[in-house]
């Protein structure tokens, strides 16, 4: 299909580049140019401005938004529904958090305008190569916005859950989910580190990476975080910033009274970290930079 995409950050142009090989017609806007130039030279089209991007698109358009969560998602939709007619497509692909994106459907509905969410995880590297995909919507996507959600996904990695926000929620508590995981990986490499026993924990690592019960992605980027930063992990900071999800979650889960204590003592030891740094905050730091490309070296 011929879409439109607005947004071209680290998760935006990497998807686009993956859209295009997989045959889709990308006509992308981004606030800066140089992002707009790998695009046009990966064989995909740009505009200077929105208005653009929309009378550059056939109807009925389909323009998905990968733009930070909050406000600035919100005064894009705001800006294009003048832009836009019934019958088009607005998907947010930003992490925002569900009730704002079911405001956003409220204030879609009377124009005729069709809308989803999708969560997307996998950070950079996922949105190049096949992310996961948590879509949501008031009506089940068309059998062409679905092909989009797959070509953008891994193979069985894409998966559609009714009702506006429900994409989204389901992305917020898997990021809660991430804090938790993240946060055990952290307090128990600095139990190791901190024990009498001289632990190589870089083989610690590739071992528990092998088979064990813990396998996982996050495991295999900490040995790749160890690799490049050195098991000391001097140069990564011990103070670990959080971007929203987590508290989303753990208010959220209060609201249907419903205890969370891992994902909100993770969620507090980020606050915490900020004047209390500690190794196992290096640690979740680093899996943060890894996965996410989050800056997270130590100020100078």
């Amino acid at each position: 299909m011929q879409l439109g995409y607005i947004g071209l950050g680290k998760m935006g142009k990497n998807m686009v580049l993956r859209l295009i090989e997989k045959g889709h017609q990308v006509v992308a806007w981004n606030r800066s140019e140089a992002p707009r130039q790998e695009i046009v030279t990966a064989g995909g089209a740009t505009t200077s401005s929105v208005e653009e991007l929309v009378s550059t698109l056939p109807t009925p358009r389909c323009i998905w938004l990968m733009l930070p969560a909050g406000e600035v998602t919100h005064d894009m939709i705001t800006q294009l529904i003048p832009l836009l007619k019934a019958g088009d497509t607005i998907i947010d692909g930003s992490n925002n958090f569900y009730k704002n994106t079911q405001q956003h459907n409220q204030l879609l509905k009377p124009t005729g305008i069709h809308f989803y969410d999708a969560g997307v995880s996998g950070g950079p590297g996922g949105a190049r190569n096949g992310a996961c995909v948590m879509a949501g919507g008031d009506e089940a996507p068309t059998p062409e916005i679905e092909k989009l959600f797959k070509d953008v996904a891994a193979p069985d990695a894409y998966q559609f859950f009714p009702g506006a926000g429900a994409g989204h929620f389901v992305k917020m508590v898997h990021n809660g989910i991430e804090y938790g995981m993240m946060q055990a990986i952290g307090e128990g490499f600095e139990v190791m580190k901190a024990s009498t026993y001289n632990l190589d924990l870089l083989k610690v690592a590739q071992l528990y990476n092998q088979g064990s019960v813990i396998e996982s992605r996050l495991i295999g980027w900490l040995t790749s975080g160890y690799q490049k930063q050195g098991i000391e992990l001097e140069a990564i900071s011990g103070s670990v910033k959080h971007s929203g999800e987590g508290q989303w979650t753990v208010e959220t889960a209060k609201e249907l009274k419903v205890p969370v204590p891992i994902i909100e003592g993770s969620l507090q030891f980020r606050i915490d970290s900020q004047q209390h740094p500690s190794y196992t905050g290096q640690v979740v730091s680093v899996l943060r930079n890894e996965f996410g490309g989050h800056e997270v070296k130590k100020e100078v």
